[in-house]
């Protein structure tokens, strides 16, 4: 029996080697639905090859002209298009993959649905943790990681008692610019924030990992998924990117999962899960291959967006809201050629200093603020 699974962000980083294993495995999975934002030439691609039932793209005009070409598939768009691919098209579950809080609320309609959720998307948890969580549990749905650091924790604590748990140790590579002092980032482009040492992902993403944010985004989203306090949530540098992450007991063991750097593995394992199967076309890790592995304490001065999320997660409320927005579009900016990299830190930093934080927020609090922090900076950069 197949697994029905519909897909947010089809044609993001993460979307294309979920789609891999879909198609890798056509006994196993089949994709009933996808959202896609502007990349219209790749939807036709997709669509040919899984030939869905649903396809949500950004545009009304690309919904028209693509469902001239594709009359047996149903096309939507916007908001309620997304909606409709999360939680109405009879899918098993939900890889959630598009980046950005724009997973928020198509997320908790698939909740609401009774849809366990394969979360790739962390700014939804970040922004919203407290709500989700709080939905998923009164629905009864499981979040499964998909991040290869929250599958290894996953991974690491199945069997286990959470109550003996001592910390939780989220591994990061360091990004683009991990041999760089703060002084050397002053002039660093666009380009060279992309070109990643170890992984292959998105654009965001990978300026996220330079900046460090992506981990701090991390540590909250942990924060939320496993029910831990900020104090027993640590960061390490792992240049090699061979140990995802690692859970220590209070007895002192260290529980950790390990495998060479292939967001693949991870995806499959949430849609999987509790079963595994063999990955196609997949790299074993051999230890002997790489010989040492490399750590090293994080330096919260050199990397201080990891310090602002760490701040916003423990201020709560509508805090890590502010955060999230201002990073997303000072990485915006960015990425546009409009601010210097070192300015996204302070983008955020300025931004959390000016908002009153809201504590217990509902969700429409929560998009209010999102929305309004999102003017102001652009406002303050013009």
């Amino acid at each position: 029996m197949t697994k029905k699974i519909s897909l947010l962000g089809a044609t993001g980083s993460i979307g294309i080697q979920t789609l891999d294993i879909i198609g890798s495995n056509p006994d196993k999975f089949e994709l009933v639905s996808f959202s896609a934002g502007l990349n219209i030439v790749k939807v036709r691609e997709i669509a040919a090859t899984f030939h869905p039932q649903i396809i949500s793209v950004i545009r009304q005009e690309d919904a028209q002209a693509l469902q001239i070409e594709f009359p047996s598939i149903r096309f939507v768009h916007g908001k309620e298009g997304l909606i409709e691919i999360a939680a109405r098209s009879g899918a098993d579950i939900l890889v959630s993959a598009v980046i950005g809080s724009v997973g928020l609320e198509p997320t908790l309609e698939a909740i609401r649905a009774g849809i366990p959720i394969a979360i790739a998307n962390k700014e939804t948890l970040v922004a919203a943790g407290d709500i989700v969580m709080e939905e998923a549990r009164k629905h009864r749905v499981p979040l499964l990681p998909v991040d290869s650091e929250h599958s290894a924790l996953f991974q690491s604590l199945n069997g286990e008692n959470p109550k003996r748990v001592s910390r939780l140790i989220l591994t990061a590579s360091g990004g683009s610019f991990r041999d760089l002092s703060r002084e050397e980032l002053t002039n660093v482009t666009v380009e060279q924030a992309l070109a990643h040492p170890n992984w292959s992902m998105g654009n965001k993403l990978t300026i996220d990992s330079a900046t460090m944010m992506n981990k701090g985004l991390e540590v909250i989203e942990a924060h939320h998924l496993f029910d831990m306090p900020y104090d027993r949530i640590d960061c390490l540098l792992h240049k090699e990117s061979i140990i995802h992450s690692m859970v220590e007991f209070e007895d002192t063991s260290v529980m950790a999962q390990l495998g060479s750097p292939d967001m693949r593995v991870p995806i499959q394992y949430a849609l999987t899960y509790p079963d595994r199967i063999p990955m196609q076309n997949a790299k074993p890790l051999r230890l002997e291959e790489i010989g040492q592995l490399h750590f090293e304490k994080v330096d919260l001065v050199r990397y201080k967006a990891l310090a602002l999320a760490y701040a916003a997660g423990r201020e709560g409320g509508t805090m890590p809201t502010v955060m999230n927005a201002a990073n997303e579009i000072a990485v915006s900016l960015f990425m546009d050629g409009r601010i210097p990299f070192v300015q996204i830190e302070e983008i955020i930093e300025r931004m959390m200093d000016k908002h009153e934080t809201i504590t217990a927020p509902d969700l429409e609090t929560i998009l209010e603020t999102d929305t309004l922090t999102r003017k102001m900076v652009y406002a303050m950069v013009k």
